[in-house]
């Protein structure tokens, strides 16, 4: 079947390119008076370029999606659901719940500004982006990003399967609940990283924030930096090498190894807290019920 195009022009009624297929559309607005929604909606094989998207819903329950340079503005709200197959390239997305429920998608050189991004989307790639948000990802499996700069609160919560590298992630609460997921070579900053989580580890990372990687199982920390740091570790389960001070370290569990460089503090008041904080500096100040420097 041939590809049809359509160019310059202007839709603003419901459900304007409602199953199309086959088609390219370029350098049109999705605007107007008639304040129409749900454009592309059980559309295959679309590509839509240099057009701007004012309406709700454009985007749901398509397959074969292609955009560049589409601008989603903030009235664009849920833009894409349900949708496979999604390829997003140089495009803004500003639009609350930009992303969800969607499989197989790949996205680079991005503008994102949108709450509740990528909830339950399985199969993301990201690459150059910077996205802002809250609650981003929740729920999200088999992501892969490289080289993305996030701003926002309570991001990666119950994400599986994920690889994150070459990232700078200045965000609170992020990683709860994860399970299976690697950072490497990435800048985390925030408060509470990682509590809850399950097969998380982070390789040659700098970590910045109180009281992180709480009531974690098998959790793992390679070469990293940790500054201002303190009541790390509490009631985890942990093998770590940090190349840095840490302000403090509370409760680690029987079985854990945690070499660094030196702690002002380990604090032990639980049972069980038996876990080896090994000091290969001269600095520390102490510990509460326990003997700093315990071999494995």
């Amino acid at each position: 079947m041939s590809e049809k195009t359509i160019e310059n022009q202007t839709f603003d009624e419901e459900r304007a390119l409602y199953g199309a297929r086959d088609l390219t559309v370029r350098n049109c607005r999705f605007d107007g008076p008639a304040d129409g929604e749900s454009a592309f909606k059980e559309c295959e094989r679309v590509t839509v370029e240099g057009s701007y998207m004012n309406l709700r819903y454009p985007f749901w329950h398509d397959r074969g999606l292609v955009l560049r340079d589409v601008e989603m503005t903030e009235l664009c709200r849920a833009a894409l659901w349900y949708s496979e197959g999604v390829t997003i390239e140089g495009c803004r997305l500003h639009g609350i719940k930009a992303l969800r429920e969607c499989a197989d998608v790949r996205m680079r050189d991005c503008d994102v500004v949108s709450p509740e991004f990528s909830w339950s989307t399985r199969g993301i790639e990201m690459e150059a982006t910077t996205a802002e948000s809250e609650y981003f990802m929740m729920r999200a499996t088999g992501l892969r990003l490289r080289d993305v700069r996030f701003q926002g609160k309570y991001s990666f919560q119950y994400v599986e399967d994920a690889v994150i590298e070459g990232c700078e992630l200045n965000t609170k609460d992020a990683f709860w609940h994860a399970r299976n997921v690697v950072v490497r070579d990435s800048v985390v900053r925030g408060e509470y990283l990682g509590w809850y989580s399950e097969g998380l580890t982070f390789e040659n990372c700098l970590i910045q924030g109180t009281q992180p990687l709480c009531y974690c199982r098998d959790l793992r920390l390679v070469n990293c930096q940790m500054v201002g740091c303190d009541l790390a570790f509490e009631r985890s389960h942990v093998q770590a090498s940090v190349t840095t001070p840490v302000d403090s370290v509370k409760n680690p569990l029987a079985g854990s190894l945690i070499t660094l460089p030196a702690v002002g503090e380990v604090i032990r008041d639980i049972e069980g807290a038996t876990g080896v904080v090994r000091v290969t500096g001269d600095s520390l100040t102490g510990e509460k019920n326990a003997d700093m420097r315990a071999c494995a």
